[in-house]
C-alpha cells in the first residue's frame, strides 16, 4: 500500500493522526500509535522518506565519516568494526540510519566547500567521525558549519561538536603496573602513530607509571607503529637488540605482529619476553599464548557516540569535555 489516506481509512483515524505517528509519535497516545503501526505492518505501508524530510526538515540520517580508501587499512581494523556494529545498533533503536560519507581529499581551496555541500545534499541531521582520516580540512568544514558532530578518539571542540574516547592514559598505567608487578625492569613499548590522541595518551600513562616506580624508558626503548600487524612486527625487530624482558604494544594487532617477531627470534613468550596489548579484539584470546591486554569498551564507545548525537539532535548542547570510558586489564598467558 502506498496511500496514507487508505491506511487512515483502515485504521479509522485521520490522515493527520497517521502522519503524527510516523513524524511526531511522542504526541500520539500509545494505543493509537500501536494500532496504526500494526495496521501499517499488516498492509505493508511505508512512509515516504523524501516527503517526511521535506515536511520535518529532518532526514533521520546520520552521516558516518570513516576513511575507507582502499589504500588505507582503516576499514578493516576489528576494533573499529566492533564500534561500528554498536553504533549502528544504537542508532537503529532510535529510528536513525547511517550513511557513509567520504572526505573530499582533492587538493585546492574548494575541497572544504565541496564536501560540505555533499553533506548538505544528503540532508544528514548529524555526523559521527571515526578513524584517522578525519582530520582532513574538508571534514573540519563540518565543525565550522556547526553540523552536530561526534568524533571518536579525535579532539573536536565547538558548540555542536564533542568527542568520545577511552581512558587511554589510565590504560597505559594499567599495562605498566602489570609489568612492574611481574618484576620486569627492561621494559620497551610499541606506540601507535605519535600524532594521534590515543597513542600519545597511552604512552604518557605508561611512562608516568614506570617513572613513579623508579623504572626508566629510554628513547631507544620506544618504537612506533601504525596500529596494524606489520608495523608491530617491524617495531619488535627494532627492539629485540635492546633485550627487553617485557613489551607493551599500544594496540592488539601490533602486539600480535610483535609476537611473530619474538617467535621467529627463537624466544619464548612470556619466559623470555612478556607482551601486553591494548584493545582486547577477538584475536587476543586466540593467539598462543593468549594475549594479556587492556580492554576498551567497544560496545560502550559506539553506544555513547549514538547517545551523544541523539542528544544533540534533540537540542542538548554538545558536552565541552570528552566522554571518557574506563579501560580494564585482561590477564592471559603472554605475561
Amino acid at each position: 500500500m502506498s496511500s496514507i489516506k487508505e491506511l487512515a481509512r483502515r485504521c479509522g483515524v485521520s490522515v493527520a493522526t497517521v502522519s503524527r505517528v510516523f513524524n511526531t509519535p511522542e504526541i500520539v497516545s500509545p494505543g493509537t500509535r500501536r494500532h496504526v503501526l500494526d495496521m501499517a505492518a499488516e498492509v505493508g505501508y511505508l512512509p515516504n522518506e523524501s516527503a517526511r524530510t521535506l515536511a520535518t526538515k529532518k532526514s533521520n540520517m546520520v552521516g558516518l565519516v570513516w576513511d575507507t580508501d582502499h589504500r588505507r587499512p582503516g576499514w578493516r581494523h576489528p576494533f573499529l568494526q566492533d564500534i561500528l556494529v554498536a553504533l549502528k545498533s544504537a542508532l537503529s533503536a532510535q529510528g536513525l540510519h547511517l550513511l557513509m560519507l567520504a572526505p573530499d581529499r582533492s587538493a585546492g581551496p574548494d575541497s572544504r566547500q565541496r564536501f560540505l555541500r555533499a553533506v548538505q545534499r544528503h540532508s544528514v541531521d548529524g555526523v559521527v567521525i571515526i578513524d584517522n582520516g578525519s582530520r582532513d580540512p574538508a571534514v573540519l568544514a563540518l565543525v565550522d558549519a556547526e553540523v552536530p558532530c561526534v568524533a571518536l578518539d579525535l579532539r573536536f571542540t565547538g558548540p555542536t561538536c564533542t568527542s568520545i574516547t577511552s581512558d587511554n592514559a589510565g590504560g597505559g598505567r594499567l599495562a605498566a603496573q602489570h609489568l612492574i608487578d611481574r618484576g620486569h625492569h627492561r621494559i620497551a613499548t610499541i606506540t601507535g602513530p605519535p600524532d594521534t590522541w590515543p597513542a600519545a595518551e597511552r604512552l604518557a600513562g605508561f611512562r608516568a607509571a614506570l617513572t613513579e616506580a623508579g623504572r626508566t624508558l629510554a628513547d631507544a626503548d620506544i618504537a612506533s607503529g601504525d596500529w596494524y600487524l606489520d608495523s608491530g612486527y617491524a617495531a619488535m625487530k627494532r627492539l629485540l637488540p635492546r633485550s627487553p624482558t617485557a613489551v607493551f604494544a599500544a594496540g592488539d594487532e601490533m602486539a600480535v605482529g610483535a609476537m611473530r617477531a619474538i617467535h621467529e627470534a627463537g624466544l619464548r613468550i612470556p619466559a623470555d619476553i612478556a607482551i601486553i596489548g591494548f584493545d582486547d579484539i577477538e584475536v587476543a584470546a586466540l593467539v598462543p599464548p593468549g594475549l594479556t591486554t587492556v580492554a576498551q569498551d567497544k560496545t560502550g564507545i559506539g553506544t555513547a557516540a549514538a547517545e551523544a548525537i541523539v542528544a544533540m539532535l534533540l537540542g542538548s548542547p554538545a558536552p565541552a569535555e570528552p566522554t571518557t570510558l574506563p579501560t580494564a586489564l585482561i590477564t592471559r598467558g603472554s605475561t
